[in-house]
């Protein structure tokens, strides 16, 4: 309950603070990522659109497939509703976040200019906050670990072909390291191409079952706020759901989701080329509104949709795989077999980089190769661990990074202020 109140008030804050106004400029936001103020004078690594991308890989993954399944079958229908909201107010705590990752960027020991976290916490606060910085460095090392992503594909597999975890967890670490190994311009180049197809097809399979289903769309969606309030049957109708169940369920899946507030993106968006800092942030702004308002909806209708959530004995990727299967037969299940293994390694990918930051942070950028296998390593254990157990490992060590992450914006938001309102009155007089 106060991590839900933490992401929830803080994200109210900073949309209250600057009076919404970024919310207010989605189309500029989507100018910027498309291009339409890109240089390669501009300090930096990446593209806002690489930056997003790689941002997007990162929380565009079985979270929005797996994840939703399990906030719907633990939180009732009314979960999808307090995903929405922590999306919203997500989009507040991204663009502050990212924003002074892009004031307050650092270079390692090898001269490269980074943003992050770390670097907002200790050259926005000064070396007196420096053990926070070091709190988010050392959680962000279990945190980054995508232990989720292979054990949801292991799980999948295992169902759908019988193929050993083991195995499984193998694979995942073999194509992995093809990328992992390569920094943040490689993963940007993969992600930037990788990530429009797995959402162009996930998208084109859901509204597909939206079609196939689209005579009960109103009730479904009437059950997600009914139910937001109201609370519901449990899986299998053996206990109710209340209403703070579904709220703290919904929020944990949403900002294990989108990660709006945990305080990964800013690691990414750090490393875009550009001069303006509130550009930057406008454009991390968009990944909670795409991650959850767009593609966590799609999945939630999808299962609330097929009355699978409530038979008890399958949660997870399962479920969505049963449930896009009960509406498109076997072609809809073998094209989600195919998307999650999309989106797994995507995010896999973009997590390496996460990781390898707050590793080196910590113990310097010569040793970062150290951590890619460490790394590696979680891959292949998450793949045979049971889901409860990476689940709760996951989410315990994205919530410790979520405090030191916060409490940096919070102090620092009068910078941000400042800056947008700059940029936006520049803006208006053009």
């Amino acid at each position: 309950m106060p991590l839900v109140v933490l992401l929830i008030g803080s994200g109210a804050f900073f949309c209250l603070y600057v009076r919404l106004r970024p919310l207010f400029h989605m189309g500029h936001a989507t100018a910027v990522t498309l291009g339409k103020y890109d240089s390669d004078d501009d300090p930096g690594h990446i593209s806002h659109f690489q930056a997003l991308s790689t941002a997007l890989a990162a929380t565009i993954g079985v979270g929005n497939i797996g994840g939703v399944a399990i906030a719907v079958t633990q939180g009732g229908a009314g979960a999808v509703f307090w995903m929405w909201v922590a999306a919203v107010v997500g989009m507040g705590t991204k663009f502050f976040s990212c924003t002074l990752s892009q004031i307050y960027r650092g270079r390692d020991e090898r001269g490269a200019l980074l943003g992050g976290t770390m670097y907002t916490i200790e050259l926005g606060l000064g070396k007196k906050f420096r053990p926070l910085a070091i709190m988010f460095c050392t959680f962000g090392l279990f945190g980054c670990l995508p232990m989720f992503q292979s054990n949801q594909v292991a799980e999948l597999l295992d169902a759908q072909f019988g193929l050993n975890p083991l195995l499984t967890g193998a694979g995942c670490v073999a194509l992995v390291a093809l990328v992992a190994f390569g920094g943040v311009e490689r993963i940007g180049a993969v992600t930037g191409r990788f990530v429009p197809v797995m959402c162009v097809l996930y998208l084109g399979m859901a509204l597909c079952v939206l079609f196939v289903r689209s005579d009960i769309a109103v009730e479904v969606f009437g059950r997600i706020f009914r139910e937001a309030f109201t609370g519901s049957a449990a899986a299998g109708g053996a206990m109710g759901i209340g209403f703070q169940q579904a709220m703290m369920i919904g929020v944990r899946r949403a900002a294990f989701s989108n990660e709006a507030g945990l305080g990964t993106a800013p690691l990414a968006h750090g490393a875009a080329k550009t001069n303006e800092p509130v550009r930057e942030g406008l454009v991390a702004m968009l990944g909670p509104f795409i991650d959850t308002i767009v593609v966590c909806s799609l999945t939630a209708f999808v299962i609330l949709s097929s009355g699978l959530e409530t038979v008890g004995e399958i949660s997870g990727v399962s479920l969505t795989a049963d449930s896009v299967e009960s509406a498109l037969g076997a072609p809809g299940r073998a094209l989600l077999v195919l998307i999650v293994m999309m989106f797994a390694i995507s995010t896999m990918v973009s997590y390496s980089y996460y990781g390898k930051r707050c590793f080196a942070y910590l113990f310097g950028a010569k040793s970062d190769g150290v951590y890619t296998w460490f790394y590696l390593g979680g891959i292949f254990v998450g793949a045979w661990w049971s889901a409860g157990t990476v689940v709760n490992f996951i989410d315990t060590a994205l919530a410790l990074m979520a405090v030191p992450n916060l409490i940096a914006t919070l102090l620092l938001a009068p910078k941000v202020k400042a800056a947008a309102t700059d940029y936006f009155n520049r803006l208006r007089a053009e």
